[in-house]
Formats: structure tokens, C-alpha cells, sequence
């Protein structure tokens, strides 16, 4: 067990995955766990936060499942007030809901973009709602704040070859939304940072059915190729990428960073230009 997150107490949303292997939050529980902190595994799917805390569980760590709708105010409420009735505390927050939908703004049917935003910017919204006056709390006291990290994308700043309307919008005013309160809860020590990562080889992307018929012949062999291809390392991420890179934004060697966009995706962007 390392000791980079000694003593502190996270909050993981969207800790589960979606199917068989290693989704972004899920390795971040798992990575916060593994370097000393207490976890609380929040997910929508109760049955995949319990996976990711007896993961932590199994390894020696201190983890406990939370099925939380990040959607919803009053279950937002409930989850900090479990992480609080369990650990007293909490430092770090990492929002890694969210969900993606294929299609321009002429496709796409309204409902589906009202909830791709509820999911993709509510959900983080309604979170650090909830988490920043506890963290204010704590930087009156002991003069800690907190860290919290939201999970966007590449594809809020360019284009990647596939029609993201929703998705995109959504990423974007998550960049915005984290400079913003990076900046406003900056004099409390709460630093605000996102992550943007590129493509990435994922049970999400895999079980996005809209996602590999738009990458054109709806087979997931011929998607993780073609994706592998716009990738000038050669390759798409993995979720251990995104989940060192939280690491680090979660630690105190990032105590001076705050409201950047981390990019984490093997060079595509430099080809953005």
C-alpha cells in the first residue's frame, strides 16, 4: 500500500463499471485506496460500487458501497451524509458520472439531451454542492480544504471524428463550471480541477452500441482499431491513466494546482491545431 493519500477520505462517483473489467471510476477507487485513502464507492448500480469497495476490501483496504443517483438532490445529500457518519471527514471528491449519446443537434431527440446534461452536469454540480461546505468547514478548522476533481473530455475542446452534440456541450460547461468554483473557493484551500481524457478503452465506450455503429460497421473489434488509429502513441488510454492522473490532482503534491484541464490522451489534441 502506498501513503500518498494517507489519512484522507474520498468520494468516488460513478465507482462502478458498467461491465466486465476497468471503468475510469473504478480505478480511481481503486488507485485512492491502494495509496492510503478511505473510499466511498458511490454508484447508481449498487451491485458495481460493491464490486469496486470488495475489491479495495480484498486488497486490505477501507472502502463501503453507496447506490447514489447523482441526479438527485436529496441522494446527493444522503451519500455526503454517509461519508461524514462513517469518516468524519471528506477531502476528496472525483465526479466521474456520465454517459454519452451519438448524434448531432438535429438526431438527437430533446429528451435525450435533457439527460444527457442531468447526468453529465447536474450530477457533478449537485456533488460539489454538497461536498464544498464541507470542505469549507474543514478549512476553518484545520485549515485543510480539499480536492475535487471532475472527469471530462477531450471532446469538449475538438472534434474526434464522431457527432458527441450532447456529450461535447456537456463536457464544455464542465470546464467552465470547474474554473469557475476553482476560482471562487480557491482563498478556502478546495482546489477545482478536470481531467480530459482522449480516447479511451473502456466498458462505457464498448457498450455504447451508438458509438460503434457511427465508428461504421457497429463491431467493436473494427471501433478499438480505427480508435487506436487517430492516436499518434498508437493506442487509446486505459482507465489507469485517468486514474493516476485523479491520483496526483487528489494528493498534496498538487496543493499549488487548481482550475486546469488535465489532458490525458496520448497525443490526439496536439493534432487539433
Amino acid at each position: 500500500m502506498g501513503e500518498r493519500l494517507r489519512g484522507k477520505v474520498a468520494i468516488v462517483a460513478g465507482a462502478g463499471s458498467i461491465g466486465p473489467g476497468w471503468g475510469n471510476g473504478k480505478a480511481t477507487a481503486t488507485i485512492f485506496a491502494r495509496q492510503g485513502a478511505k473510499v466511498i464507492c458511490a454508484d447508481i448500480n449498487r451491485d458495481a460500487a460493491e464490486e469496486t469497495a470488495a475489491i479495495i476490501q480484498n486488497e486490505g483496504g477501507q472502502a463501503f458501497a453507496v447506490e447514489a443517483d447523482v441526479t438527485k438532490a436529496e441522494a446527493v445529500a444522503d451519500l455526503i451524509g454517509r461519508a461524514l457518519g462513517r469518516y468524519g471527514r471528506i477531502d476528496i471528491l472525483d465526479n466521474n458520472v456520465g454517459i454519452v449519446e451519438v448524434g448531432g443537434v438535429v438526431d438527437l431527440p430533446e429528451e435525450v439531451w435533457d439527460r444527457v446534461f442531468k447526468v453529465n452536469l447536474t450530477g457533478a454540480f449537485l456533488a460539489m454542492k454538497h461536498v464544498i461546505p464541507v470542505m469549507q468547514r474543514q478549512f476553518e478548522e484545520t485549515g485543510e480544504g480539499g480536492s475535487i476533481i471532475n472527469i471530462s473530455s477531450i471532446a469538449s475542446i475538438g472534434h474526434i471524428g464522431v457527432p458527441y452534440a450532447s456529450y461535447s456541450a456537456t463536457k464544455a460547461a464542465l470546464n467552465q463550471l470547474t474554473r469557475a468554483t476553482a476560482v471562487q473557493y480557491a482563498p478556502q484551500n478546495i482546489r477545482v480541477n478536470a481531467i480530459l481524457p482522449g480516447l479511451m478503452k473502456t466498458p462505457m465506450v464498448e457498450h455504447s452500441a451508438g458509438l460503434t455503429q457511427a465508428y461504421g460497421e457497429g463491431d467493436v473489434a473494427a471501433m478499438w482499431a480505427m480508435r487506436d488509429a487517430q492516436v499518434p502513441m498508437g493506442h487509446m488510454g486505459e482507465a489507469w491513466d485517468v486514474a493516476y492522473a485523479a491520483l496526483f490532482l487528489a494528493s498534496d503534491e498538487a496543493r499549488y494546482v487548481t482550475g486546469i484541464e488535465l489532458v490525458v490522451d496520448g497525443g490526439v489534441t496536439l493534432k487539433y491545431g
